[in-house]
């Protein structure tokens, strides 16, 4: 089968760049342009690992169903769009038949950004349109080293900041019931347990 012809000089099909990746390679997909990614932080990972943990655990406990993706899965947009990796996914049960094996065919329900010091304007501008443009219900975005979690939630196609409240929380629409106190993410060692049993799980 023949590729697309690439709208710009350089630029490879969505195709060929998925062909090209292994375990060893760490890339987003922009423009038709293979764009690397820089090594996470040991913070980075701790603080995208717990999410994934407690995410992960809440659904399974709860019995709700879906797929959670710890960064390394590609998420194609949509069509003419790019394909990104968030450093943590959830796909609702509804959606599953977007997962195409190697990547998300469309956007994820919740997409997490781990923000590092030399993504936060990709993350905060770059990821913040494309993720609304494509349909991604919830993005969360948190800052490590500023201590900052922000969540933006689809509302007549446009992203809208969603209130912490008091204690200050991060909550998913598309999961009923999930949620996660913002201070356990700045814990020197995050740790799941402690939120299974603050949802009254154990």
């Amino acid at each position: 089968m023949s590729l697309p012809a690439m709208e710009h000089p350089g630029s490879i099909s969505f195709e060929d760049f998925l062909a090209t990746l292994d375990e060893d390679t760490h890339a987003e997909w922009v423009d038709g342009q293979v764009v690397p990614m820089s090594p996470v932080s040991e913070r980075h990972d701790a603080v995208s690992g717990f999410i994934y943990a407690v995410l992960r655990g809440f659904l399974r406990r709860r019995k709700i169903g879906g797929r959670v993706f710890h960064g390394e899965f590609q998420m194609k947009l949509g069509p003419g769009m790019s394909s990104r990796v968030p450093d943590v996914a959830y796909v609702a049960p509804e959606h599953i038949s977007r997962i195409q094996g190697t990547f998300l065919n469309g956007p994820a329900d919740l997409a997490v950004e781990v923000v590092s010091p030399e993504s936060r304007a990709r993350d905060r501008i770059e990821k913040l349109r494309e993720y609304e443009r494509a349909g991604v219900r919830d993005y969360w975005l948190l800052d490590p080293v500023l201590r900052t979690a922000e969540a933006y939630r689809l509302s007549a196609g446009a992203y809208e900041p969603v209130e912490p409240g008091s204690p200050a929380r991060l909550t998913c629409e598309a999961i009923p019931g999930f949620w996660i106190e913002v201070a356990w993410l700045w814990l020197a060692e995050p740790d799941e347990w402690m939120a299974y049993e603050a949802w009254g799980l154990i």
